[in-house]
């Protein structure tokens, strides 16, 4: 062989093992927004592994407070992609063709640990010591129109309590709500795993429970983008998606067995490792709370058709919503049963 064909061959070989990105060009960068908590873990595993990397995409994780921000900063282009809980604010976004559903998030599985009831000191003295104790009191969270704000109603309706008697404190992030649990100012809270325990481990809350185990299984959360980074940028977010699902696999395989039944697998350690490391907070800590994500991202539509219809039920959705149109049929994996 030709030292020229040598060359030829040896450029040819690398570039089809890349899958066609070429060796040295800068990659191109991805803003994905998230709260802190292990609902981005997807984005850690893929950032941590490499598997963005082997799309040629560089991710930057930013952490938002909580969930409605992300859909604006999606929309406006401050973010690129989101993975969060669906809130009333995303879906009037969506309705107005401004952001699109990838995927589904996290899902409220038995078995695993998303998003928990917590409750004060001070109210478990009293005799708050069950979901179906919440009527009547104080339910803090940090937005309204948010799956936090949908999980006491549902909890409401599971257990046969007037939702109305239930006072909603919005308190606008994590380290408040954990504040007015602490203080006594709130007698119960609903927060995601991490922001939980950050509270419950240092003594100042008890916990009640877990979706997963007390309600019906429910997707809501999801991964998402904007119509522009649909259009725009197609290959982009193509190459964004590979990563984000070998990921959401490689997750799903380190704490599930092929039933969806929670076990540690071989990946376990590491995966808990790669998640402290991004939310800072102890491995022990991390440990306590695995949330269930399907290894595809797969979408239950009729999920999200219900969440949306409760927040219109409360006034919080303006106009007619069609979740069927907010989802990118071209790159969603839709499922009808979980």
């Amino acid at each position: 062989m030709t030292p020229m064909r040598a060359m030829t061959a040896l450029i040819l070989g690398t570039s089809l093992a890349a899958g066609a990105i070429t060796p040295g060009l800068a990659a191109d960068t991805v803003k994905a927004g998230v709260v802190r908590s292990m609902g981005g873990s997807p984005n850690f595993v893929a950032k941590d592994k490499g598997f963005f990397a082997e799309q040629g995409i560089d991710v930057d994780i930013i952490f938002f407070d909580s969930a409605q921000p992300i859909a604006v900063a999606v929309a406006s282009g401050d973010c690129d992609v989101g993975a969060t809980g669906l809130t009333a604010a995303f879906f009037n976004l969506a309705s107005q063709g401004a952001l699109k559903i990838l995927g589904s998030g996290t899902w409220e599985h038995p078995g695993f640990q998303s998003i928990g009831f917590v409750v004060s000191n001070q109210a478990y003295a009293a005799g708050l010591h069950t979901l179906k104790d919440i009527g009547g009191h104080k339910g803090a969270i940090t937005q309204t129109g948010s799956p936090l704000q949908y999980g006491i109603a549902l909890a409401a309706k599971t257990f046969g309590i007037d939702y109305n008697t239930i006072q909603i404190l919005a308190l606008q992030s994590n380290p408040n709500v954990g504040t007015a649990l602490t203080g006594g100012q709130t007698d119960f809270a609903v927060q995601t795993v991490v922001p939980a325990y950050a509270v419950v481990q240092k003594g100042g809350a008890k916990l009640l429970g877990w979706e997963g185990d007390e309600l019906p299984p429910q997707q809501n959360e999801a991964f998402f983008t904007s119509t522009k980074m649909v259009n725009e940028r197609p290959d982009v977010l193509k190459r964004y998606l590979i990563g984000y699902r070998k990921a959401m696999a490689y997750f799903h395989d380190a704490f599930s067995d092929a039933n969806g039944k929670r076990r540690d697998g071989a990946n376990a350690e590491e995966v808990m490792g790669i998640a402290a490391k991004n939310l800072d907070q102890p491995l022990a800590q991390i440990k306590l709370g695995i949330p269930f994500f399907d290894p595809q991202g797969r979408l239950v539509e009729q999920d999200f058709v219900e969440l949306a219809a409760w927040y219109k039920a409360q006034g919080m959705i303006k106009g007619d919503i069609d979740v069927h149109a907010m989802i990118d049929q071209r790159d969603a994996i839709m499922v009808s049963a979980k």
